[in-house]
């Protein structure tokens, strides 16, 4: 069974629908890439499965180990509440284009903040806050070096490139440990000598099994980090398969047409 099942979404904001009824699922362990033109609705459908931006209808549902969670359903007549969008968003860790560090913290500090905030909700905390703590901590410099960052782990944002500031990023994206890890096109708003390093931090959790969306325009690591593909455009799948199809013998035409304004 899927991990994630994503079934006739849709986001219309005023008269204006971003999203016209999109579906498509993810195996556990698998890397799936979303690639298409700007507006085409990319962003749009990681904001709606993160919670970011409320759909305006179809069905979300996440299938773990703890079982089956419908995380959006529109024939269920009823809002969702502020503490479900929150324990809806556990099931994801997401990577933003701009990082969004908070400049007052070290990278530790930012790596740990959310694990230490959930943490004081539990038993464990009340009973023995500095163990809870400890182990936080600890498991955040661990992933300061899964990241590379061991040595960065006292540096405040300002202080760290931008390759270094993403890298920060995504260690804090995996504290909470999601069961599915999104980037929005994680390296969009780095120089191209620092784009390697966040795609061999993120072609390292592939290899890791992780399981991953990732709105890239970057198609040669789309090609080679994906199990399968997605072409959106106008708020629709053009187009979706492994990437040896996708990517090198399109079906339809629309992908052709995007894929050749990549290889000029």
């Amino acid at each position: 069974m899927a991990i994630l099942e994503v079934e006739n979404l849709k986001k219309s904001f005023d008269n204006l629908d971003v999203l016209k009824g999109i579906s498509f699922s993810l195996n556990k362990g698998e890397a799936l890439s979303i690639i298409g033109s700007s507006g085409s609705g990319k962003t749009t459908t990681l904001r709606c499965l993160n919670f970011l931006e409320m759909p305006s209808s179809g069905k979300i549902t996440v299938n773990t180990e703890a079982g089956s969670h419908v995380l959006f359903d529109d024939s269920v007549e009823r809002k969702l509440t502020d503490g479900e969008i929150r324990k809806n968003r556990l099931h994801f860790g997401l990577v933003f284009q701009n990082f969004n560090l908070f400049p007052q913290y070290t990278a530790l500090e930012n790596v740990t903040l959310a694990p230490k905030l959930q943490a004081k909700a539990g038993e464990d905390y009340k009973s023995d806050a500095k163990s809870v703590v400890k182990r936080i901590e600890e498991r955040g410099v661990e992933l300061l070096n899964q990241m590379g960052l061991a040595d960065r782990a006292g540096y405040y944002p300002h202080q760290l490139s931008g390759g270094q500031q993403q890298r920060v990023a995504i260690a804090r994206a995996l504290a909470l440990e999601p069961d599915i890890l999104c980037f929005d096109e994680p390296t969009s708003a780095l120089d191209p000598e620092l784009t390697g390093e966040v795609l061999k931090v993120i072609r390292s959790l592939a290899d890791k099994d992780t399981t991953m969306i990732i709105v890239t325009h970057e198609m040669g690591f789309a090609h080679d980090v994906s199990d399968n593909v997605i072409f959106m455009d106008g708020g629709v799948i053009v187009e979706q398969g492994p990437p040896s199809q996708v990517l090198e013998n399109p079906a339809e035409e629309r992908t052709r047409q995007f894929l050749r304004g990549y290889s000029k």
